[in-house]
């Protein structure tokens, strides 16, 4: 067995980059060779079998060049015509096999979500396809919506990616910044609307009065980068806010380990991997209420800075629980792996 992926290869680091990282990981543990085709803006020299085209063309000259039987389409976000046009062309690819996962959490939701029917153009596209894996219930059903046979759709929950090598120490300024602050909260994700970031700066100011040393860590990169420094800036504590940008993973994954608490404020939302890595490593997290978030998690009302402030300040007075050191579950992984033999072992479906 060969498999292609395609889809967003960190960095930066997001949940379908930590999706499609560790599914690699795992599959070339078992011996399986994977190779990786970025659909990103962003782009690293070439090596290690990931593949970063320039253009449309570039990616289908690769997709007729390069050998392997199981041939992975990751989606998060939106579904745009151009990704479901690529899923088409996934489609066409001769023998293989095509798998789609959709990784978004708001999407079904959303009112061309809803609006979604068979006789649409995705519904046209996805019944094409071998197997469609969505990561939670609402995936499924909206795959149900655009008349995916049950036997085609798949419910694989998200996988954490844990990194099995040591990070390096902290560069600056994450290192000053944790020396100087105690507690520490810390966001990891998207600088875009959905995810609510001036709530989080704003209830900095109640769990402050609380906390007089605390600061907030605030990682990653997107479109609402100059507006929330900003924001930031206007506030009379923005030195105890730190906006740092895309670190690497494993920088990222310390970070977090090194918090004592992990927010998760959004309009809506999926079964974040950044949720389940910080459980792993022992940090409590506190999460906008999307049903569908793990036991272990403070749920809080959408757009509730109250509730927001009453639930760090009554966390952060509970001693933080011990990192659980249990080696992470794979069966979600080797579930994937199940799926692409089950899809190599039988013959292939008539729609191609």
């Amino acid at each position: 067995m060969k498999v292609l992926q395609l889809g967003p290869y960190p960095p930066p680091h997001g949940g379908v980059q930590s999706n499609l990282v560790a599914l690699r990981r795992f599959l070339r543990k078992q011996g399986i060779p994977c190779a990786v085709i970025n659909i990103t803006r962003h782009r690293k020299p070439e090596g290690d079998e990931v593949y970063y085209p320039r253009n449309a063309f570039g990616l289908l000259q690769l997709l007729l060049r390069l050998r392997y039987d199981i041939l992975h389409l990751h989606i998060g976000g939106m579904l745009t015509r151009r990704l479901v046009r690529l899923a088409y062309v996934c489609s066409l690819v001769p023998g293989t096999r095509s798998v789609v996962t959709f990784h978004s959490g708001g999407y079904p939701s959303t009112l061309e979500g809803q609006q979604a029917r068979p006789k649409s153009f995705a519904g046209f596209v996805f019944r094409r396809l071998d197997a469609l894996i969505g990561v939670n219930p609402e995936i499924i059903d909206f795959f149900a919506r655009l008349g995916v046979p049950a036997e085609h759709r798949h419910l694989i929950y998200p996988h954490a990616l844990v990194e099995d090598q040591t990070a390096p120490s902290f560069p600056e300024p994450l290192n000053s910044f944790f020396e100087r602050h105690r507690p520490v909260l810390i966001s990891v994700g998207l600088l875009e609307s959905e995810y609510q970031l001036n709530l989080q700066v704003d209830v900095l100011e109640s769990v402050r009065r609380a906390f007089p040393r605390s600061g907030l860590i605030m990682i990653g990169s997107g479109s609402l980068e100059s507006e929330l420094r900003r924001t930031i800036q206007s506030k009379p504590y923005a030195e105890h806010i730190l906006l740092n940008g895309d670190v690497p993973h494993l920088i990222t994954m310390e970070a977090i380990r090194e918090s004592h608490v992990m927010l998760r404020t959004t309009l809506y939302d999926g079964d974040a991997v950044s949720v389940r890595e910080a459980l792993y490593v022992g940090t409590p997290v506190i999460a906008t209420d999307n049903r569908m978030r793990p036991a272990a998690v403070r749920l809080i009302p959408k757009s509730d800075v109250t509730m927001l402030a009453k639930a760090i300040i009554e966390t952060l007075a509970e001693p933080k629980p011990p990192c659980p050191g249990a080696a992470p579950d794979e069966s979600n992984l080797r579930a994937v792996l199940d799926l692409y033999r089950e899809l190599l072992g039988g013959n292939r479906g008539s729609n191609h």
